[in-house]
């Protein structure tokens, strides 16, 4: 897919991080949060339309552990528009993995930012998992703190498996884009393995969003980035809404063209 011309101003084609539920989904017992009120698949598509976006990403939420039926049931409405991740545990089945596939899964999201000790990757079931998905053409999703990247990157890389970070990274509040998490991402992006999410930059300081927009443009390019809303903003409802994650977008990509080279980047990833 290509995504042509696109005027100065227009909105992304892809939005690569969104979440999508209702309060008919059971919480997982660690669940950090718990909204009250639903974001089902058919208002995610709507903010999309209302905005001028076409395709999207859903990415498997933390709070709702590997309950993924919602997320398999909108795959299966909307597969020409979406793609997914999912969170299964590490003794699944490995054949299951090219079925999900199919059925419009591209990656497994592991969400480790607030794990008091990081698994051994290179060690059953971990190493035999990761390898299964990248038989698969699966890749990770993967939510972790910065200063754990520069040991989980590696140890992935070692697997074969792809690899999409969340959130810039989840950068630190004291380093910034100059914490070891950045540079690992980079490093990783250079062997060609990995892509970052300019993601949720609602959650951090500006200026630390665009700190690290602007480094990872510089050194990564925009052929390693993926943008996302990172809808409904959970926990910053009352203060974020679609528009406004946009126009923060905006603001930290203002040119149109790397804002297209970013949508190809996306496209390529997730719909070829």
């Amino acid at each position: 897919m290509a995504i042509g011309e696109a005027a100065e101003g227009q909105a992304p084609v892809v939005d690569g991080h969104a979440h999508v539920f209702t309060r008919a989904m059971p919480f997982a017992a660690d669940a950090h949060s718990r909204p009250d009120y639903d974001y089902a698949v058919e208002d995610w598509l709507a903010d999309m339309t209302r905005h001028g976006l076409r395709y999207g990403v859903i990415a498997a939420a933390s709070l709702y552990g590997d309950h993924n039926d919602y997320t398999l049931a909108a795959l299966a409405a909307h597969s020409g528009q979406l793609r997914g991740t999912i969170i299964l545990r590490p003794d699944v089945d490995p054949r299951r993995l090219r079925d999900l596939a199919a059925k419009g899964v591209v990656g497994v999201r592991l969400t480790w930012r607030r794990l008091a000790e990081l698994p051994d990757l290179g060690a059953d079931p971990w190493r035999s998992h990761l390898r299964a998905l990248a038989d698969a053409g699966l890749h990770v999703e993967l939510l972790a703190g910065g200063d754990s990247l520069p040991v989980l990157l590696p140890a992935l890389a070692q697997t074969g498996v792809r690899v999409v970070v969340d959130h810039f990274g989840v950068p630190s509040r004291d380093k910034g884009a100059w914490g070891g998490g950045i540079d690992a991402m980079l490093r990783a992006a250079e062997r060609g393995d990995t892509w970052i999410k300019i993601s949720a930059g609602f959650r951090m300081a500006y200026e630390t969003a665009e700190a690290c927009t602007a480094r990872l443009l510089a050194e990564a390019g925009p052929g390693r980035l993926i943008w996302g809303s990172d809808a409904p903003f959970v926990n910053h409802e009352h203060s974020v809404d679609y528009a406004a994650a946009l126009d923060l977008y905006r603001r930290l990509v203002p040119d149109a063209a790397t804002r297209r080279a970013i949508d190809e980047s996306a496209l390529a990833l997730y719909f070829q």
